[in-house]
């Protein structure tokens, strides 16, 4: 248990949790409205494995600082950069769920791959979720993104709950036990409602321009019952524009495919890092 603090005119401090050793790093990157927690069913395979595992509580959630501000991609990439930068890794491998997706793209495109090895968009949000003009294959339109903000606004409690219910279902049952789905309601209390808030707009960015700078192994993994960021506008299309991509569709999977089909994730996980050049 660390913390790190990204400088800039406002420090950030980021808590993150590090296992050491000298195996490949892989940072993981939490989903919305979580934090490092979230990943508990890959910590241990991860390290037995022989990895080195990070993972990091996003600004505004679980342990790290909750500014009122920097929740558009461009930050949040820049947040990656420094704890990469701060803990000087190299060859390593970024794991993005859901909206952590979208700092793996944006890392790969403002900083590049100099420090990777390889990728993973796990359940992820990109290539590009909000409908648009010039991008008609995305799942909905703002106003669906500021609707779902405003409902967050209006209450709380009662939005992450429903929440959490579509990101185990697969598509109407949920597909992990009562004591899971406490457990991972119980994360979303930690975060900001600023973060809540401005990072459910963070989802509808762009993010095919980034996309098409991947040179590394990329695992696309993604449920193919997945609720809250379907299948076909998001992992179907990434892993089609990824030109070194893997694609794993979980049969039957939810969005939370980490948790409810943790054992194949964990697999699959560890054999596309397995395969990665020394």
């Amino acid at each position: 248990m660390s913390r790190f603090t990204v400088p800039g005119d406002t420090p950030v401090t980021l808590y993150y949790e590090d296992s050491g050793g000298d195996g490949r790093p892989v940072v993981l990157i939490h989903g919305w409205p979580l934090s490092a927690d979230a990943w508990k069913d890959q910590l241990g395979p991860l390290a037995a494995a022989g990895y080195r595992v990070i993972a990091y509580d996003r600004r505004g959630f679980g342990r790290s600082d909750q500014p009122g501000s920097g929740y558009e991609y461009d930050t949040l990439a820049a947040d990656l950069d420094a704890l990469m930068t701060g803990l000087d890794l190299t060859g390593a491998v970024i794991v993005g769920f859901s909206m952590g997706g979208g700092e793996v793209a944006r890392y790969i495109g403002n900083y590049g791959e100099g420090r990777l090895a390889g990728a993973v968009l796990a359940a992820a949000i990109t290539p590009a979720l909000c409908i648009t003009e010039d991008n008609p294959d995305g799942g909905m339109p703002i106003e669906g993104f500021e609707g779902l903000r405003d409902q967050c606004a209006a209450d709380r409690e009662a939005f992450l709950r429903t929440f959490i219910t579509w990101f185990f279902s697969n598509p109407s049952e949920l597909a992990v036990t009562p004591e899971q789905f406490d457990a991972t309601l119980a994360i979303t209390v930690q975060g900001s409602d600023t973060a809540l808030q401005e990072c459910i707009i963070a989802w509808a960015t762009d993010f095919r321009a980034d996309l098409e700078k991947f040179t590394v192994p990329t695992l696309v993994i993604h449920g193919d019952s997945d609720n809250n960021v379907p299948f076909g506008p998001s992992g179907k299309r990434a892993a089609a524009t990824i030109r070194s991509s893997t694609l794993h569709v979980v049969e039957g999977g939810p969005h939370g495919i980490n948790v409810s089909h943790a054992d194949e994730f964990n697999r699959t996980l560890i054999a596309f890092l397995n395969q990665l050049p020394a």
